[in-house]
């Protein structure tokens, strides 16, 4: 396995990090405090692939490999960790309408997905579960030319906003009797209900609690076929675990930069605190977290360009880079005393959202039974 970028992948990474610094980075501090996403950034992101740049060149896509995702991740968790979760369930989506999607709900919801044109949510998480994906309770039950939809979801990002989504639930049929099935709801043609859900981490990222009261979803509606969206989600969710392992290298590898610029300019007691042997201590703590959990995450990204499906790799990378990203970033609002707890500065954003990593995709502990399953051949799961 070789770290070393290609000179390609070398452009990519310049080009998004300019981006990153010169054009979303002096919108942060507006929308956190809005708690409302730049959407006028997506169209400008599609230039390097965030929007479906996994996908073949005939789906709209750029065709690129993992660790070329990685690198993108992991810039965008360095600049702004929404962002970074917005481009996971983004590209989520896309995937599943690329591989399940009909021609029509292709034409109807990926081209124009990929173009920046619409919003996006997917409802997998609800009121009495999370972690556990086979145990939801929405219901969606056949009825004739369209599906009645009856549950509650929660913590879905971007639910108040989105013009479109993916609703996971059971499905009744004549042919599936409770099987996990994939909806995609339309906004202008399915009423339901959206509030916000206030949290403490990726504020503008519009998290929601979404109400579906006998709602009305066209047959045509069905993303793939029914009882068959279980394995769809878990396979996403496998994605969906590199992508939080790299957004949290960045996040991380932010709060590093801060603080050893701080700790190179912070006077006390005469001296720069650079200077202090703790501090140094610190600085090296967050160094190596940062690296090991750097190499974790392109170690599951080239897995998965080898074709393994990486599920060991990308939930070791999940598990170690989300613990170790807050980790340093609370070693870095250390370094920087009093001025850490700041909404002026970065670190105190850094710190929180950081702080969320460790449950989206699968906690912590999900994935450590994830990887003892693996490596023990015994599932713990009951």
């Amino acid at each position: 396995m070789d770290f070393g970028f290609t000179p390609e992948q070398d452009t990519l990474r310049d080009a998004v990090r300019r981006f990153m610094r010169e054009r979303v980075a002096p919108r942060i501090d507006e929308c956190e405090k809005k708690r409302e996403f730049a959407w006028d950034l997506l169209p400008q992101l599609q230039q390097f692939g965030y929007l479906g740049g996994l996908l073949p060149e005939s789906a709209g896509g750029f065709g690129l490999r993992y660790v070329d995702w990685a690198i993108l991740m992991e810039e965008a968790g360095y600049c702004w960790l929404s962002l970074r979760v917005m481009m996971n369930s983004l590209n989520i989506i896309a995937s599943l309408l690329h591989r399940h999607g009909t021609p029509a709900q292709q034409q109807r919801f990926l081209a124009p997905l990929l173009a920046g044109q619409l919003r996006h949510w997917m409802a997998i998480t609800e009121p009495n579960h999370g972690s556990n994906v086979a145990g939801i309770e929405t219901r969606a039950e056949d009825r004739g030319d369209h599906y009645l939809v009856n549950g509650e979801k929660l913590w879905i990002t971007n639910g108040i906003h989105g013009d479109f989504g993916v609703l996971v639930a059971r499905t009744y049929s004549a042919t599936c009797d409770g099987g996990i099935s994939l909806l995609l709801i339309d906004r202008q043609e399915t009423q339901y209900q959206a509030r916000r859900a206030d949290v403490m981490f990726i504020r503008a990222t519009g998290t929601s609690q979404l109400s579906f009261q006998d709602a009305i979803v066209p047959k045509a509606n069905l993303l793939g076929k029914e009882g068959e969206g279980l394995k769809s989600i878990l396979t996403g969710l496998n994605f969906g675990r590199l992508n939080v392992a790299m957004g949290a290298v960045g996040a991380a590898r932010a709060a590093l930069d801060l603080s050893i610029d701080y700790a190179k300019q912070r006077k006390q007691f005469g001296r720069v605190i650079g200077g202090f042997q703790l501090v140094q201590k610190l600085i090296v703590d967050m160094m190596v977290r940062c690296e090991a959990a750097r190499a974790l995450g392109y170690r599951a990204a080239w897995t998965l360009d080898q074709g393994g499906t990486a599920r060991t790799e990308c939930s070791i990378a999940k598990l170690y880079a989300a613990e170790a990203a807050h980790e340093v970033a609370s070693m870095a609002l250390q370094v920087h005393g009093g001025s850490g707890y700041s909404e002026d500065l970065p670190i105190e954003r850094i710190f929180r959202d950081t702080r969320g990593g460790m449950i989206p995709e699968g906690t912590t502990e999900i994935q450590t039974l994830i990887i003892g399953r693996e490596v023990l051949g015994i599932s713990a799961f009951h």
